[in-house]
């Protein structure tokens, strides 16, 4: 009985101290790196997923915002004021064409403009 009590008071003080919502800063950076790479060299990009660096980064990225920024954004500022964080991606200029997101209006599957 003991140590479910122990259990239940690790538990709850990890889940206090934990967020999965947030402006995901350390994630969004790993893909803005991802991004700026695939422009830049696709050959290296590709490199890097079979490696296995960006998954390992992008796992990392998780790990840190679950337990330190997304926190510490929604605990420090957005619950209080009701108003959420934003995150500004790192401007790539394209080369060989690009692609919209798929929130974009008038977008559409792998379009890819030149």
């Amino acid at each position: 009985m003991r140590t479910l009590r122990r259990r239940l008071a690790l538990l709850g003080a990890a889940s206090l101290a934990a967020c999965a919502a947030g402006p995901h800063q350390l994630r969004r950076s790993i893909d803005d790196w991802d991004h700026k790479t695939y422009v830049n060299s696709p050959w290296w990009s590709a490199a890097l997923w079979v490696v296995p660096v960006m998954p390992a980064a992008y796992a990392g990225a998780f790990v840190g915002d679950f337990l330190i920024t997304d926190p510490w954004a929604f605990w420090c500022e957005d619950a209080w004021d009701g108003k959420g964080t934003g995150f500004e991606h790192l401007k790539v200029e394209w080369t060989d064409g690009r692609m919209n997101s798929l929130w974009s209006e008038r977008t559409g599957w792998t379009r890819i403009e030149k």
